[in-house]
């Protein structure tokens, strides 16, 4: 079966609305990515400094946005918060082996979501349509060591380490570490988890 990552699903949990993104989501998501914690935290600059600068909202950004829901290889989803509407953040199922049946999971959440829950929910309900509606069989991912809050969040939805890579990252000119992960369909326990 390969993978179809043509139609973009809308996927509801009880604090989250995974979504397509629409027209003016590029504006909100500049907002979230000039977050210096998401600057930061995801690898996407290399100094302090950097991660105090805003993300222009540009031609590129605002392209980027409008063309997701036209990508055949990877699945971009908008997370938005149920309870406000508010879009939060987003998660992202690329790096799609079709071969392999594999994807590499991506997520970044802004102020406005963090604390409350919404980024396990958004990882967990994603991680739950690829393995049981697309029919990965792994979904793999990496994360800082400076970031242990994620860490945390993947561990609860069920990934576990695979391995460990010292330099991968170079932050305000410190060598930051990353520990790749992975949840197989094997041993998926399901999302929400039941207990076993």
């Amino acid at each position: 079966m390969t993978p179809d990552l043509v139609t973009k699903p809308t996927l509801e949990g009880a604090l989250v609305v995974l979504r397509p993104f629409r027209e003016g989501d590029a504006e909100t998501m500049a907002e979230i990515l000039s977050d210096p914690e998401v600057r930061a935290l995801t690898g996407s600059v290399e100094t302090t400094a950097e991660a105090r600068q805003r993300q222009e909202l540009d031609d590129r950004l605002r392209d980027w946005y409008a063309t997701r829901n036209d990508q055949v290889d990877r699945l971009d989803l908008a997370v938005q918060e149920r309870a406000t509407g508010r879009l939060v953040g987003e998660v992202v199922l690329n790096e799609v082996d079709p071969d392999a049946l594999t994807a590499n999971m991506r997520v970044l959440v802004g102020p406005e979501g963090r604390g409350k829950g919404l980024g396990t929910e958004a990882v967990g309900l994603v991680t739950a349509y690829g393995l049981e509606r697309l029919g990965l069989r792994r979904i793999t991912l990496e994360v800082f060591d400076h970031n242990p809050r994620a860490r945390r969040v993947y561990e609860r939805v069920g990934y576990a380490a695979t391995g460990q890579r010292a330099d991968a990252l170079v932050f305000d000119g410190l060598s930051i570490g990353a520990t790749d992960m992975a949840v197989d369909a094997a041993t998926w326990r399901g999302w929400p988890p039941r207990d076993t």
